[in-house]
């Protein structure tokens, strides 16, 4: 067990010194170097290696620790720019918010001038006289004192002269249940009728 701690390189061992296929030590006269034709099997170019095929991995590496998938510097590295997101998210989004916010006011503000632009134009025209008359005319159907009104209801034609009142009789005096009573007669169709 020791002597294979040793050859693979363990903790608290020398190094191991640099052998020859014989298993003899290397001398400096042995690692003179040699002209490329006489060594044996020895060709200008390294062999190919066949794809797809790997290479047994010997058991003097398996002593070697891999790297590991994350390291201590990338852990942190991720764990700061995650920090600086998570502090950057809230403001963010109350900017965004706010951007939101303002856009909803100055399109409200604008239809606010529009809106006062309209009723501002509304009120010049109602200041003048001429508009006045024509709506009067038109909503009301108010009529100038000369004027003939023309009213139509349920299809027959009703005439009347404008500024000109019937003679209203004088009531007199009658008690308010007999001038009520009169009313309702002349409303059921018996003109002239005294209760």
């Amino acid at each position: 067990m020791s002597s294979a701690r040793g050859r693979r390189g363990g903790p608290g061992a020398p190094p191991p010194a640099r052998r020859r296929a014989t298993g003899r030590p290397l001398t400096s006269a042995a690692s003179r170097p040699v002209p490329a034709g006489t060594r044996s099997g020895a060709g200008s170019r390294p062999e190919r290696r066949r794809p797809g095929r790997r290479t047994p991995r010997s058991p003097a590496s398996w002593g070697t620790p891999r790297r590991p998938l994350f390291t201590g510097r990338a852990v942190l590295l991720a764990g700061l720019v995650l920090l600086l997101a998570l502090t950057l998210a809230g403001p963010i989004r109350q900017f965004l918010a706010g951007r939101a916010e303002l856009a909803e006011l100055a399109a409200e503000g604008t239809a606010l001038d529009q809106r006062i632009e309209d009723l501002e134009a509304e009120l010049e025209r109602q200041s003048d006289p001429a508009f006045t008359a024509r709506e009067a005319r038109e909503r009301l159907a108010y009529v100038l004192p000369g004027d003939r009104l023309v009213v139509v209801v349920d299809g027959e034609a009703v005439e009347g002269d404008a500024g000109t009142l019937d003679e209203v009789a004088e009531v007199g005096e009658v008690p308010w249940y007999e001038a009520l009573l009169r009313s309702v007669a002349d409303a059921d169709g018996e003109p002239g009728s005294d209760g």
